[in-house]
């Protein structure tokens, strides 16, 4: 017999699917078998396929899968565990680091020798990566990663495996012994940098996948665009429509086709240069490309886009300012968690630090 008490990773979770879950190694047909054959019982009861499953629910399997250890097969409760994938926790300037207590429950980052250290721009560029991520928060049930520009949020095409921003943090929740691979909730695109939340249990991403799906995760950005908008405030509001081709996917902007999606964009100009503003950017939808593709339609694409920019004038901004990636960042994270209002800053990386410094700025009169 095989004893599993389910946590809080499991909870809310169809029986089938937590044995899918839990046993990854065993064919569909096996589980199929178990629960046809009355071989699951849950809580003592027999189970049933669709049955959701709450925590502290002991599930007993009459079966002895083969991918199961021989001590677990003699019965032994053992809590679950989801093969959980190292870093320092490095604090970020701009947010307040949440230091964990090291008696909490599983899941909840240990400390390290370096918390609170900070270090120079050019030490974590040499030691980025999965020995080095930029932790600006760590509590029970998430993080918040200050993702670099270059760096893919997952494995895809082009990107080489165990290079991405999630394969380094379930490297990470590995060594910090966590019971639950850590998940992005949401994602930014490879060249964009700024501020991601990973979870770090399950019913913590069913939280804030519900609570990005229901617009209520404020996410803002600076950007650098070209040439100067009219008006110092204003919205995009405009359906954009993904197409796919060997070149890459890429949105098309106020295309009137039933599987063209809602995009809306607000922004305010920070300070206007001689040629181009930088930008505030709240999204109030969170489309693939959306920022990129929606300044570009109205003729003030992003500095450094090398899919909707300007790429004459991506030359001479790198020849000129050094520039030498996308100049989009998330710079603010704003959401409700259990009653408080938590807001997380990150300020510009120095390479779009250094762009700014080189531009003119212009006098004018906030409207």
């Amino acid at each position: 017999m095989i004893t599993r008490t389910i946590d809080r990773n499991f909870a809310n979770m169809r029986l089938d699917r937590f044995l899918r879950k839990a046993f990854p190694e065993e064919s569909l047909s096996v589980f199929f078998a178990v629960i046809r054959k009355k071989k699951v019982r849950v809580n003592g009861v027999v189970g049933k396929a669709n049955q959701m499953l709450v925590e502290g629910d002991v599930v007993n399997i009459y079966e002895n899968f083969k991918s199961v250890s021989e001590d677990d097969k003699k019965g032994e409760s053992l809590p679950l565990a989801s093969a959980a994938e190292a870093a320092p926790a490095i604090p970020s300037s701009g947010a307040t680091p949440q230091r964990p207590d090291a008696k909490s429950a599983t899941g909840f980052a240990k400390n390290k020798s370096t918390w609170g250290r900070h270090l120079t721009g050019a030490e974590k560029q040499a030691h980025w990566g999965a020995h080095e991520l930029d932790l600006v928060v760590q509590t029970e049930d998430y993080v918040i990663v200050n993702k670099p520009s270059g760096l893919a949020s997952q494995p895809g095409s082009g990107t080489r495996p165990g290079e991405s921003l999630v394969e380094y943090l379930w490297e990470w929740g590995r060594n910090e012994g966590l019971d639950f691979k850590p998940t992005i909730a949401h994602r930014l695109d490879q060249e964009t940098s700024g501020l991601i939340i990973a979870a770090l249990h399950g019913d913590t991403l069913r939280d804030f996948t519900r609570m990005i799906r229901e617009h209520v995760v404020d996410k803002f950005y600076f950007a650098l665009v070209k040439g100067n908008l009219k008006k110092d405030r204003g919205t995009i509001s405009e359906s954009l429509l993904r197409t796919d081709s060997a070149k890459g996917s890429k949105m098309l902007v106020g295309q009137d086709d039933e599987n063209a999606q809602k995009a809306i964009t607000h922004y305010r100009v920070k300070q206007h240069y001689e040629g181009y503003d930088l930008v505030k950017i709240k999204l109030e939808t969170g489309r693939m490309h959306q920022i990129r593709a929606h300044f570009a339609s109205i003729g003030h694409p992003l500095l450094g886009d090398t899919r909707y920019g300007d790429f004459a004038l991506n030359r001479e901004v790198k020849k000129l300012f050094g520039l030498n990636r996308l100049f989009l960042h998330s710079c603010r994270l704003e959401f409700d968690w259990q009653g408080e209002h938590k807001v997380f800053d990150c300020p510009l990386p120095k390479e779009l630090r250094d762009v700014i410094k080189q531009l003119k700025p212009m006098r004018y009169e906030r409207r």
